[in-house]
């Protein structure tokens, strides 16, 4: 049975053209036949075939896509809060490292549960997901997800990283020698099972890797892509986040974290970028690869915010995130609103020289061309991925701008509807 949405406004294309007067038609697969404007229907036989929606008061516009989080650790909402950076996050011996190993795995799964929940009601149809713990991380994340509409890109990784000390020592002279040890292969080995249950890598960073660690990691997917003939495997990775790591990296390396990255690793992503220079964004647009950003995140963390400014004019792709649930929650509008209002406080040339639309497109298209996912705009060919949002709510009405108003204004209650694949999910039990 196809669906028939008729009498809507809409955000359509890729680039979130606005129209008034519009219809979507998806067939029974969940993917959308025909969008358009009503001047366009196509005059569909409105049979006994065809379920028929009208839309009015609606605006449909594509449902959102959290480009990072760590959703495990959910579990440890505001328990570090007055903590340091690194006292928080750090991979070896921040605080989430022992709530996500020390904590009954039962619990981590109820909490990734209400994330995944809280998600979907604020909008978000996909989340891309840094699991930590190997296997058993990833499986215990699909494990969580299970009856759940929430569609999901799980970046594994295994719990390997090198002593602090080693990294100190890497690039000097050892025994006569060049200090550059690599991963063991019996750790190694254990990445193929990693990659086929999750899409791809998400690595910590490149200061708990060496060089010949970073290197062993894109052979290793390259590998298993060519014995498995998969589709593409993605490969992310932390860069530039707080100033302390990209002053560790200059002054142990010689290089700054996206200098290595991108030479060694070659990664798609690059998550965060708070403190990358002009020639690291010029680095990273050169070689075609995209920016995931987290303010609010780094706002709480005292990271400071990116330079988007410079981003843009290089031309680079830029998502967003929520990043760590432990210390941000998982609301893109928040994200878009901070960011905007930041841009705005900071320097008047960016109310004019970054488009609303242009930072809509970075929780809905962006990500989706970034992680391959038929999904991130209303278009023929496409999931049915909507949201439904009521045009006269209290909080919206009138709509003089609808990209002002769906970042600054849209409240939670606004929403009427979301739809998942071409099915409305609103009355799941949960």
């Amino acid at each position: 049975m196809t669906i028939l949405i008729k009498n809507i406004s809409l955000l359509y294309g890729k680039d979130l053209m606005f129209i008034d007067h519009g219809f979507i038609n998806i067939n029974n697969q969940g993917i959308i036949l025909d969008v358009g404007s009503i001047d366009k229907y196509p005059r569909i036989d409105e049979n006994k075939a065809t379920q028929v929606f009208d839309g009015e008061g609606l605006l449909v516009i594509p449902g959102l896509i959290n480009a990072h989080t760590h959703i495990a650790d959910s579990i440890g909402k505001d328990i570090s809060i007055d903590f340091k950076f690194e006292e928080q996050i750090h991979p070896v011996y921040g605080i989430k490292r022992k709530i996500l190993t020390y904590s009954d795995q039962a619990h981590i799964k109820y909490f990734i549960r209400n994330s995944a929940i809280s998600m979907i009601k604020k909008g978000i149809i996909t989340f891309v997901d840094f699991r930590e713990g190997g296997v058993h991380g990833v499986q215990l994340l699909l494990d969580s997800l299970t009856g759940l509409p929430i569609k999901s890109v799980i970046l594994g990784r295994i719990e390997y990283y090198f002593d602090l000390k080693e990294i100190q020592m890497f690039g000097r002279q050892k025994d006569n020698k060049f200090y550059n040890p690599s991963i063991p292969s019996r750790i190694l080995s254990s990445i193929h099972d990693l990659l086929k249950l999750s899409d791809g890598l998400g690595l910590s960073g490149a200061n708990e890797n060496t060089d010949s660690a970073l290197i062993q990691y894109r052979s290793t997917i390259e590998k298993f892509q060519e014995q498995y003939l998969r589709k593409r495997k993605i490969i992310a990775i932390h860069a530039a986040e707080s100033k302390k790591t990209l002053d560790f990296s200059n002054k142990y390396t010689k290089k700054t974290e996206v200098e290595r990255i991108i030479t060694f690793l070659k990664p798609h992503i690059l998550v965060h970028m708070t403190h990358a220079s002009l020639n690291d964004l010029m680095l990273t647009s050169k070689n075609k690869i995209g920016i995931v950003l987290c303010p609010r995140s780094n706002g709480i963390l005292g990271n400071g915010i990116p330079d988007v400014m410079s981003m843009l004019k290089l031309g680079c792709k830029i998502a967003i995130g929520t990043d760590n649930i432990m210390v941000n929650s998982p609301d893109l509008l928040r994200e878009l609103d901070y960011l905007w209002k930041v841009f705005k406080s900071s320097s008047p040339r960016y109310s004019t020289t970054v488009k609303l639309k242009e930072l809509l497109k970075m929780i809905t298209v962006n990500p989706g061309e970034l992680f391959r996912l038929n999904s991130g705009s209303i278009d023929k060919g496409k999931f049915a991925d909507l949201l439904f949002i009521d045009k006269f709510h209290l909080d919206l009405q009138p709509i003089h701008n609808v990209y002002s108003s769906i970042i600054h204004r849209l409240s939670y209650d606004a929403i009427k509807s979301v739809m998942i694949n071409g099915r409305f999910v609103n009355d799941i039990t949960f």
